[in-house]
């Protein structure tokens, strides 16, 4: 379908009713945004009850051909009735859908969805941690300066091209976030959450390059929308020429300290289960795993 402005609004409503009954998202930020914008690029599939009301929705995102990611949610209420396999019976009658090409992510990893995941013959593929630094964690390590760099803070209109550099080398093994652009740079400066003071760049004094960044991020309401406030290291990219200086603790900490003297003091990130330096490090910080997130495959 290709949803009227009503359509995108009542898909935002069915999200948010999904992650508060749920206790997890199931549509991430990137859908979120795609589904705002009049010009994504995501198609939709959409079930409704008898009443008209969605029971159901997929979202595919096909910015990618050879990577096509799917996110797909159900209503509580109309869970193990057969509606999402009918939305991924109609995903699957796709002539585009050749085996290999598709990912689904399940968000929370939930048991339910592991099932959904084996009838379909689907593969686990990746399993991305959400880590949570609970605010009971104690005080924060004291912030060590690297020498020859330094902190400041993000300045829109100026710095997003230099982030964007920086973000595709330090995630060019990363299929999403590699891929950010400076208009998704730009589309975040327009959300609620955003706040440049809170989008720490370490430039290198001697040029004035752009080493790394730390993008903090606010959660008002919690994830789930029934909890307290709650801050997070949304991104944290390192140039790989950079590192080994120590800047990912630095940036990290930064954070932190931010987020905490803005009364955050309980943080969650998200990182990939096989980044063993990252979750060492986030670790040693406090964190600890706290839901996790799995993509599945439609194997070749």
């Amino acid at each position: 379908m290709e949803p009227t402005a009503a359509d995108r609004e009542e898909l935002e409503r069915f999200a948010a009713d999904l992650a508060h009954a749920d206790g997890v998202a199931a549509f991430s930020e990137p859908t979120l945004l795609d589904l705002a914008t009049p010009t994504g690029h995501g198609r939709h599939l959409v079930a409704r009850g008898d009443d008209g009301a969605v029971i159901g929705w997929a979202h595919i995102d096909e910015s990618d051909p050879d990577d096509v990611v799917v996110e797909l949610g159900v209503a509580p209420a109309a869970r193990r009735h057969g509606v999402g396999r009918a939305l991924a019976g109609a995903l699957a009658a796709d002539d585009d859908a050749r085996p290999g090409r598709i990912r689904v992510w399940a968000h929370g990893d939930r048991t339910g969805s592991a099932d959904f995941a084996g009838d379909w013959g689907l593969v686990r593929e990746r399993e991305l941690w959400m880590m949570r630094r609970p605010s009971g964690a104690g005080p924060l390590p004291e912030q060590r300066p690297v020498e020859g760099v330094s902190i400041v803070a993000f300045v829109p209109g100026r710095d997003e091209d230099d982030v964007v550099a920086v973000n595709a080398r330090a995630f060019a093994w990363h299929p999403e976030q590699g891929a950010m652009t400076a208009d998704d740079v730009r589309r975040r400066e327009q959300e609620p959450w955003f706040d440049p003071a809170g989008f720490l760049l370490a430039r290198e004094d001697a040029t004035g390059r752009l080493l790394g960044f730390h993008w903090t991020k606010r959660h008002p309401e919690g994830r789930s929308g029934d909890d307290g406030p709650i801050g997070e290291v949304y991104v944290v990219g390192v140039d790989p020429d950079a590192q080994g200086r120590g800047l990912g603790r630095a940036l990290t900490l930064a954070g932190l300290h931010h987020l905490a003297g803005r009364g955050l003091d309980e943080v969650i990130l998200y990182v990939e289960a096989d980044n063993v330096p990252a979750v060492t490090t986030y670790r040693h910080l406090g964190f600890e795993v706290d839901a996790a997130d799995v993509s599945y495959r439609l194997p070749s």
